[in-house]
């Protein structure tokens, strides 16, 4: 550094400065300032000089610590060293414990067995979301820590021995889940018993491996089989192998069959082979069915009945998993578990539907067919478990609905039965064994199957018992095999395929097969799906050759009862019968627009004056012109004519008696209230009723007609009408047209006029005869009806006959009585022996009055029949005959509205109720019940037998043959 300086001053020195002090010239260059000149330093070369003045004494500090540290560590390594040795050299010698404590393989071993049991326990403890969803986090915690202990355990394991040392030896744990025991101590004896029975274990484990491969072959090659067979015949006939359109399989075709038959209890019907499941509740049927189908295909119910109807399930092979109802078109794929949901939801909203009126359990039957890989060829019905009681929101009958349900399938004596017993509850508890012993009391079609046999196994202290089942010396009831099978572990969201898993690993380390107490063919569903499979086919061929020729004579028969009952009769069918109704009806209905305007007025007219008629007279005549009729002073009764023999009289006639004004302005009223209230409804119903006249007189006029189907007609266009409603605004036009058309007091022309004269003499002599009835029928047989028809009045009638004769004497015309009048009436009455009181006086007189009024009412208008010229002379004014007006205002105002409703009904109305027709013809033809009380009859049921006997006999035939080429 010295050297450095010094080369620096002399440079500078020789160059501009003079001789200098050596401290100045350091203390210059460190500081950068100059002590002589007062001015800075060069400022090129001096900083890169204190640069490195800096870097220099940086690098001597770093040495001095190194020499430091390396000193200080060897001196305290060799002190360390010594320590140690000392230390060593005291301990007392521990050798003896390696011959105590596993070696490495040892230890190797059981952290392989540690992570198998990890592996095991954590299949075991699966979590259902839905708990872990309702806060059930817990379990899930428990899970992670009892994992995470195990490997803890594993990794400790796996320490060096020497780390170990002062742990004290620990008993070697053993794996239950494998039943492997180990020696606890190491003894000859038990190494040799470990050894032998780990071998029989091995042994075990490979028969059973062995026969699943075995039975997995069999199946593959006998599709093979099949496959190649079919080929074969087809080149021998010269054909080639059809690759685009593929035939139905042998369960398809017999499947449709069954589908024919359902229902159906005459005769040998019903009699095809098929498998029935029976149990009593909660012994596992639907899970066994569950296993034989490969998927989890039925609802679940929390100790409550699921199964409430037959359940048909075809099961046949299929290069995909799926499932599909007979009537639907929608296939769920069962490797989805969205679909397997749906399908779940589908079965129970299908079961719910079929059982009504108040049941419980239903006879209906739902069929579905599931395909898949390596599934059995078979046909299996569900029925609902058997019960022992029957709770309170259960219907009275349930209990035996079921058992005779039950005897029913398991009667057919073709039916294999499917019984299926919980092994985890007492023999003694079972109450399907019984049913199936009275049905099958030999037990050649019965099949045995025990499930739950691991619940079973852990309850029972004595194995021996399941043996006996298994056997059939339990039970009081004989089977052509027995199985016991495992279908889960009382999990919903368990798949097959675990529960597969953990059937197969439970009987191989279970102590009934280990023992020899169960042979291998008796356990798990495989080998029972092959045993029913086997049954279920040499069943079909033993017997379908049979039901095929029962319905050969069965067809035989039914053709010739219809020859010699019906010889000139189609044989049509329920369906057939509906769809030409449904095409007769339908052409009718297009015919409402062809009919002629005028028949349609002719119609609309007459049905809105049937429908306004009682409000005219009623409401709107009678009232007014009795209110006009009470203001004119009366004249005396005139006696015209006298009549013995009907003891009637021809009152009076006298056209003075009414206040014309006042009629006229009373009507105006009453029109007009009645324009602006129900007459646009009242329209708008009375078109409606013409609108079903003319449809029933189009049915009518039909002359080749097929009398069997015309209640199904009638039901149709009732139902049809009855919805038909009119449009809304169509009571808004009729109303504003019926105001206009009531505002037109003149008569124009001589026919109008007839025509209102004969509607008002019709009206009042249709209501004269029906008050001319009333009062016969008060005063009983006249002096005629006594003496020819010998006719006697009763008392009540005889004091009415006596009343209405001293009501006819005081010749009054007001439609009400005065007191001094009632009074005189009944003391007239009292002399002559008859008691009434004044409330039977004027109830009399209404009866009385009303026919003299309409009697004198259709006298004036037969006198204004010849009034229309004086009428017209006076432009309108003559008020005699106003009564004759306002009849032809109404009549008027009815014609108008008659035009306007036919105008709707062919612009819309026509339209609408085809319309209305169409959807109920379409209703109809989906309901099959409805359709079978319309269309009734021996003609119709023998026809509908004689369709189902050839399409099943088809069909049959069809079997038959596809069975026999495949042999």
């Amino acid at each position: 550094m010295s050297r450095i300086l010094h080369s620096r001053l002399r440079f500078t020195s020789k160059r501009t400065w003079p001789a200098v002090d050596k401290r100045a010239v350091a203390f210059s260059v460190w500081t950068g300032r100059s002590l002589l000149l007062h001015k800075p330093i060069d400022p090129i070369n001096i900083p890169r000089r204190r640069y490195g003045m800096l870097v220099a004494r940086a690098v001597r500090g770093v040495l001095k610590i190194r020499y430091l540290l390396l000193g200080g560590a060897v001196g305290g390594g060799m002190t360390l060293n010594k320590k140690y040795t000392e230390w060593k050299d005291g301990l007392p010698d521990m050798g003896w414990l390696n011959d105590l404590l596993p070696d490495n393989e040892q230890w190797n071993n059981f952290a392989t067995t540690l992570i198998s049991a990890k592996d095991k326990i954590s299949d075991q403890l699966q979590i259902d979301p839905r708990l872990r969803d309702a806060g059930l986090a817990r379990a899930a915690e428990v899970r992670e820590w009892l994992a995470q202990r195990y490997e803890d355990a594993v990794a400790a394991a796996a320490v060096n021995n020497n780390n170990i040392s002062s742990i004290e030896p620990a008993p070697k744990i053993v794996n239950n889940l494998q039943s492997r025991p180990a020696p606890m101590v190491a003894s000859a004896q038990s190494e040799d018993n470990a050894a032998y029975e780990k071998r029989v274990h091995a042994l075990q484990e490979e028969i059973l491996s062995l026969q699943a491969r075995y039975q997995r072959e069999l199946q593959r090659l006998e599709q093979e089989n099949r496959e190649l067979r079919q080929q074969n015949m087809l080149l021998r006939q010269g054909r080639q192998p059809s690759t685009k359109k593929m035939k139905r399989s042998l369960i398809d075709m017999y499947s449709s069959v069954l589908d024919e038959l359902a229902g159906w209890e005459a005769g040998e019907a019903g009699r095809l082979p098929r498998v029935v499941v029976v149990g009593d509740q909660s012994a596992g049927k639907t899970s066994v069915l569950e296993m034989l189908a490969q998927a989890r295909i039925f609802p679940r119910g929390a100790g409550e009945m699921c199964t409430r109807a037959p359940v048909k399930v075809t099961l046949s092979e299929g290069p995909y998993h799926v499932a599909q109802f007979r009537d639907s078109s929608r296939e769920f794929d069962l490797n989805k578990e969205s679909d397997l949901a749906d399908l779940r939801k589908e079965v129970e909203m299908r079961m719910r539907a079929s059982v009504r009126g108040g049941r419980t359990v239903s006879a209906e039957q739902i069929a579905m067919s599931v395909k898949g890989p390596g599934l059995p060829r078979m046909v299996l019905v569900d029925l609902p478990g058997v019960i022992s009681t029957q709770t309170v929101d259960m219907a009275a009958d349930t209990r035996e609905a079921i058992k005779q349900m039950t005897k029913q399938y398991m009667d057919n004596p073709n039916a294999i039965i499917l019984c299926i017993q919980d092994g985890s509850v007492d023999a003694e508890r079972s109450n399907v064994t019984d049913l199936v012993a009275s049905c099958d009391p030999q037990g050649k079609r019965t099949i045995f199957v025990l499930t739950k046999v691991d619940l079973a196994e852990e309850n029972l202290a004595n194995p021996n018992r399941i043996r006996r089942i298994l056997e059939g010396k339990l039970f009081p009831m004989k089977a052509l095999g027995y199985y016991a099978v495992v279908t889960g572990r009382s999990r919903k969201d368990d798949s097959i395929q675990n529960i597969r898993d953990y059937e197969e690993r439970y009987f191989r380390s279970s102590k009934l097969f280990k023992d020899g107490l169960v042979s291998a063919a008796q356990v798990t569903t495989r080998n029972l799906a092959l045993g029913v499979a086997e049954c279920f086919w040499r069943m079909v061929r033993d017997s379908v050759e049979q039901q095929a020729d029962a319905f050969k004579a069965m067809r035989f028969n039914l053709e010739t009862e219809w020859k010699n009952t019906f010889p000139r009769q189609r044989e049509l069918d329920r369906d057939e019968l509906f769809e030409r109704a449904r095409a007769e009806l339908l052409d009718q209905s297009a015919e409402l627009s062809a009919v002629a305007a005028a028949n349609w007025e002719a119609r609309l007219t007459g049905a809105l004056w049937d429908a306004a008629a009682p409000k005219v007279l009623d409401q709107i005549y009678l009232p007014a012109a009795a209110q006009a009729h009470a203001d004119v002073e009366c004249v005396k009764l005139r006696p015209i004519k006298y009549d013995k023999n009907s003891d009637a009289m021809t009152m009076w006639n006298d056209p003075y008696d009414i206040d014309y004004n006042k009629f006229n302005t009373t009507v105006d009223i009453k029109l007009r209230e009645w324009a602006e209230g129900d007459l646009a409804a009242v329209s708008v119903a009375a078109g409606r009723e013409a609108l079903r006249a003319e449809f029933a007189a189009l049915l009518s006029r039909a002359g080749d007609t097929d009398p069997v189907y015309e209640p199904l007609k009638r039901a149709a266009v009732e139902e049809a009408l009855a919805r038909h409603q009119w449009e809304d605004r169509a009571q808004d036009v009729l109303r504003v047209l019926q105001l206009n058309a009531l505002q037109d007091r003149m008569v124009r022309s001589r026919a109008d006029w007839d025509a209102a004269v004969a509607l008002m003499d019709s009206a009042l002599k249709e209501r004269l005869s029906a008050t001319s009835e009333q009062l016969h029928e008060l005063t009983g047989p006249g002096f005629r009806e006594r003496w020819l028809y010998w006719r006697t009045p009763t008392a009540e009638q005889a004091r009415r006959s006596t009343t209405l004769a001293e009501l006819e004497r005081l010749g009054v015309t007001r439609p009400q009585l005065t007191y001094d009048e009632v009074v005189a009436a009944r003391d007239n009455l009292r002399r002559r022996g008859v008691e009434v009181d004044n409330d039977y006086i004027r109830e009399t007189w209404r009866t009385v009055y009303m026919r003299n009024f309409l009697s004198r009412a259709q006298n004036r208008a037969r006198d204004c029949r010849k009034s229309f010229y004086l009428y017209s002379q006076q432009n309108g004014a003559e008020k005699e005959c106003c009564e004759v007006v306002m009849f032809w205002r109404v009549q008027s105002t009815l014609r108008t509205t008659a035009n306007a409703l036919r105008q709707q009904i062919a612009n819309r109305e026509a339209a609408r109720l085809d319309r209305d027709l169409r959807e109920v013809l379409d209703e109809m033809a989906a309901d099959s019940e409805l359709k079978k009380k319309l269309l009734c009859g021996r003609r119709v049921e023998l026809a509908e037998e004689l369709k189902r006997v050839r399409q099943v006999q088809e069909k049959l035939e069809e079997f038959i043959e596809a069975l026999n080429k495949e042999k």
